[in-house]
């Protein structure tokens, strides 16, 4: 038997038959969206959230900022009416090689023919000539290399992509072999290069001006930051936030999309505050036999460092139909299985015909696999990972889920003005669902009385098993017993009023009382 599933030994296959009961919590493990053409209507938007997406994604390589800020403005509004908190994720462009074809006419091109590709953007494109965004493309590549060229968000099943062989170099021009037929029709077409250095900033001027502007007004909560390959790509993002407002907040993600960023894993692991394994991006630049062995031991790095993993490309097929095939629906199960967070949604939510459905899916998916996660095991390999070096607050939140574990807790109940405690306890990935009560602080630039707390709140909606939950601003995080006793008393009667809360319940309860946090256990009456 699998030790890392926990499965009874006497297990009767039948009973994979039996309907799932249905549970106030869905899903622990979360979904990200990428809101576009598809997704982006107040009734969609809404759908979506109430299928299981609890955070959206805005992808800059597709669309200019009033379109983005027109499925924002939705997506508030969906927010109100459905009453359920949704982060917003900003994915930069970064250094993405695209194919320029203005008059957008369909480019047929043949197996065994020459084509050429040109940074000369000037010229149009036809089978024979290919303009890209990229003067530096002829010094990085050499007799022999590979380029892939494929739809914007290519899912694999399309017909629209092309593998070309590098058969010379001739000044800013590299004439390419043709190794399959195809047509590209469509707008946006990218170039990938088999593990090769793109000489491009990670954070493009388009992307700082993106950000200053579109993201300063929305107060983004997640910075993706694409093609991170350098720990010094996130210390340059994390600079450039710190300058902007509120966005010294905001959290960034690396997202590792080739050999470059795979070779300096470890050390971007330090400096993110979560990691998107772009799946898609990866499996150009990897032989295809060694993409799960990354996925599997980036995902276990993560997990050991208390940090969101994020996996991407995973229902691909579902971009145009109704369900995903097998393959799809283990990989699934088996990235919930791996200790994943989240899973991001890209082509199937942004361009695909059923984006509600592909959230639904993957979030039943998740549900059932979570089923039979082994927590026991986790729990015990996490803190043995950790060793004796934990710092007070993580020897704390260690031990709150080692009670929620000892008298079966329905839920634990932590309370944190920064979002960090509760990041710890969802570390050790407990059976019992987090509530991460934010107790917003009242900051002063002496001319006006503000909140913060939001932030924290919608940035753990990316965190597995951590559903947030704003605090009533007069209680304070760290104050006396009286008004942590009230807002105890308010997220239990809000507990019991959702039903995740039942009489005779145990509750395990993690906050902060002056200077010290306390780990409480809690037997409701009836």
């Amino acid at each position: 038997m699998n030790p890392h599933l926990n499965l009874e030994e006497n297990m009767r296959l039948a009973s994979v038959l039996e309907p799932s009961k249905p549970s106030f919590f869905p899903a622990r493990t979360k979904i990200v969206g990428t809101l576009g053409p598809q997704s982006r209507t107040v009734e969609i938007i809404t759908n979506c959230l109430k299928a299981g997406m609890s955070v959206a994604q805005f992808d800059f390589s597709w669309g200019d900022t009033e379109y983005h800020q027109e499925t924002l403005d939705n997506l508030k509004a969906a927010v109100k009416s459905t009453k359920k908190l949704c982060g917003v994720m900003l994915d930069t462009v970064g250094p993405e090689l695209q194919v320029i074809n203005k008059t957008e006419r369909p480019i047929s091109l043949l197996e065994d023919s020459f084509v050429v590709l040109t940074p000369d953007q000037d010229k149009e494109a036809t089978s024979s000539l290919l303009p890209i965004n990229f003067t530096g493309l002829s010094s990085a590549v050499k007799k022999g290399d590979t380029i892939f060229i494929g739809q914007y968000l290519f899912t694999g099943s399309e017909t629209t992509s092309v593998w070309l062989e590098v058969t010379e170099v001739n000044g800013e021009d590299v004439v390419c072999l043709v190794k399959n037929s195809t047509t590209l029709s469509g707008p946006l077409y990218t170039l990938h290069v088999s593990q090769i250095h793109i000489d491009l900033p990670t954070l493009t001027d388009k992307d700082k001006e993106v950000i200053s502007t579109w993201g300063v007004r929305n107060n983004i909560d997640i910075l993706s930051l694409s093609y991170t390959r350098h720990a010094e790509d996130v210390r340059h993002a994390r600079e450039f936030l710190s300058k902007l407002g509120d966005l010294y907040q905001t959290q960034i993600f690396a997202k590792i999309e080739n050999v470059e960023g795979l070779t300096h894993f470890d050390e971007i692991l330090e400096e993110a505050d979560g990691i998107i394994l772009s799946r898609g991006n990866l499996g150009i630049d990897l032989p295809p036999e060694k993409v799960f062995m990354f996925q599997k031991t980036a995902v276990f790095k993560c997990n050991m460092a208390g940090k969101p993993a994020v996996v991407t490309r995973v229902v691909d097929s579902m971009t145009e139909n109704l369900r995903p095939t097998r393959a799809e629906a283990t990989d699934v199960a088996n990235a919930v299985l791996d200790g994943s967070d989240a899973i991001l949604l890209g082509a199937e939510t942004l361009r695909g015909l059923y984006p509600v459905e592909t959230i639904s899916t993957v979030g039943k998916i998740c549900a059932e696999a979570e089923k039979v996660f082994n927590y026991d095991l986790y729990y015990k390999r996490t803190v043995k990972y950790a060793g004796d070096e934990m710092s007070h607050l993580e020897s704390i939140t260690s031990t709150a889920v080692r009670a929620a574990i000892k008298v079966k807790a329905s839920v634990i109940l932590c309370f944190t003005s920064t979002g960090r405690a509760a990041r710890l306890i969802a570390k050790y990935k407990p059976i019992t669902p987090v509530i991460s009560v934010v107790i917003p602080r009242v900051k002063t630039d002496q001319l006006r009385w503000s909140f913060t707390g939001a932030f924290e709140a919608r940035q753990s909606l990316i965190v597995r098993g951590v559903f947030p939950m704003l605090a009533d601003p007069r209680h304070q995080a760290e104050s006396t017993n009286a008004t942590n006793e009230s807002v105890l008393k308010v997220a239990l009667d809000r507990g019991k009023a959702a039903g995740f809360i039942k009489p005779h319940d145990r509750v395990v309860v993690c906050q902060k009382l002056g200077d010290s946090y306390v780990v409480k256990i809690l037997e409701l009456e009836d």
